[in-house]
């Protein structure tokens, strides 16, 4: 342990002093005037020895906790000097190797470190001459055991108080720990990705929830209608078969056309057509709407497809007005044939949970007003959704698609809806933006590929 070295306490005489005393002064004055001196020099020198002490105990200070913090140290750390030999080493490297740091010290790091086809020696010491520091470099080093354990090794150079190079510090730790270390990192980021994808399933079951009322009268109109014509067609089975087998009797023809009239047969056969129509169309609706279902609940990941952007829109219109009261004025400016290839289950969840929030946003707004805007350029398309609503604070507005941010009151939102949009835009190639609204509310615009990366031009 350094101790910074104590000063005599030889009292000083002064010349005046002496030479009084040399020519035979043997005054009272003169002895007093020396003994004062005598013990101002001595406080001087007590002052002193109390700071000396005080600066060994912050220098024993400082060295017991850098001490320790090599101590604690799990990383292998080699300080070496300007010649590329060792001077001081961590006990982590003591352990590796089984070597006493008396062994290490003073050995060229390249008896100690190997890298890859050249002796690392020559390699840390062309970093040091060029000044730079280089990380992951991967060399190895002989183990207690007699085992090569590659390690993967950062180097820095240090300089003295003049800013002088004066060696090079490494940190090194084993190859096997880092791989670990990638694993669990690796594992982490799985769990996250299943709980991202249960957490999209949770909020698109919440959303179905909110429907199930406008769902369920959707689907009782077509299945209404179906069961009507259902139950004319019965009634008409009856009258055909009671016809036909008076043909297959081999009635004569005047008995063929008094029953031909009795049972209707002309008005059945013109009405059929139009009841097998009209089922055939009810049943395609409630497919329509089934299918809807499925690729709004589904958790599978679907093919890409290529749809009509109106008929989207429209669709997921429908679907938030089934869940609302609010009747806000909605304007849709969207051409026909505007067509994009993608996943729709994710365009119809994004376009729902927009049109969601903007429904929300309106809620006591007198004269709301939605627009919903769509158009292409340069193989991309847009799609806004505007409302003159409050609009959304500066202060919230970087936050928005954060998970589990939400400005509507506790118990209206779960903050999941705009961070899982978000994601699932990402998904597509797309990017979903906020802007301020010049209405003053919100606009939210969902810019799409055409068609998506694999499919080509």
């Amino acid at each position: 342990m350094s101790h910074i070295s104590e000063p005599s306490a030889r009292p000083t005489i002064l010349p005046e002093q002496l030479r009084a005393l040399a020519a035979g002064e043997r005054g009272e004055e003169v002895w007093i005037d020396v003994i004062r001196q005598m013990d101002r020099v001595y406080a001087e020198l007590v002052e002193s020895q109390v700071a000396l002490e005080a600066k060994n105990a912050e220098l024993e200070s400082a060295q017991e906790f850098i001490a320790s913090v090599m101590r604690a140290m799990s990383d292998l750390m080699i300080v070496c000097d300007t010649d590329a030999r060792i001077v001081q080493v961590n006990e982590a490297l003591v352990r590796l190797t089984g070597l006493a740091p008396g062994d290490l010290e003073g050995r060229p790091i390249g008896e100690v470190l190997h890298g890859p086809g050249e002796e690392a020696e020559d390699t840390f010491a062309t970093h040091l001459r060029a000044r730079r520091v280089f990380t992951d470099c991967e060399v190895t080093i002989r183990a207690a055991d007699g085992e090569e354990v590659p390690l993967s090794v950062n180097c820095s150079p240090r300089h003295d108080r003049r800013g002088r190079p004066a060696g090079l510090v490494l940190i090194g730790r084993p190859v096997g720990e880092l791989q670990r270390a990638y694993r669990e990192l690796d594992a982490a980021l799985r769990r996250f990705e299943r709980a991202q994808q249960q957490l999209i399933a949770s909020e698109k079951m919440a959303a179905l929830g909110r429907l199930v009322a406008g769902v369920a009268h959707e689907l009782n109109n077509p299945i209404s209608f179906i069961y009507g014509n259902i139950h004319a067609l019965q009634k008409y089975q009856a009258r055909l078969v009671a016809y036909l087998e008076a043909v297959e009797a081999g009635a004569g023809a005047r008995e063929l056309a008094r029953l031909r009239e009795e049972l209707g047969i002309d008005r059945i056969t013109a009405d059929m057509p139009g009841l097998i129509e009209g089922t055939l169309e009810g049943a395609e609706r409630v497919s329509s709407i089934v299918q809807d279902l499925r690729r709004f609940s589904g958790n599978q990941r679907e093919p890409n497809e290529t749809f009509a952007i109106r008929s989207a829109v429209q669709t997921a219109l429908s679907w938030v007005k089934r869940g609302t009261k609010l009747t806000p004025q909605v304007s849709i400016d969207c051409a026909e044939g505007l067509e994009v290839t993608t996943r729709r289950g994710h365009v119809h969840q994004i376009l729902v949970n927009l049109l969601q929030n903007a429904f929300d946003a309106l809620a006591g707004t007198g004269r709301a007003r939605i627009e919903i805007r769509a158009g292409a350029q340069a193989g991309r398309v847009t799609i806004s959704v505007v409302d003159n609503g409050p609009g959304i604070a500066p202060e919230a507005a970087d936050r928005i698609f954060e998970p589990f941010f939400t400005t509507k009151p506790v118990g209206q939102g779960t903050g999941l809806g705009l961070y899982l949009s978000y994601r699932m835009a990402e998904e597509l190639g797309a990017r979903l933006a906020h802007v301020p609204a010049e209405s003053g509310g919100a606009c939210f615009t969902l810019d799409l590929p055409v068609r998506p990366p694999e499919a080509g031009p």
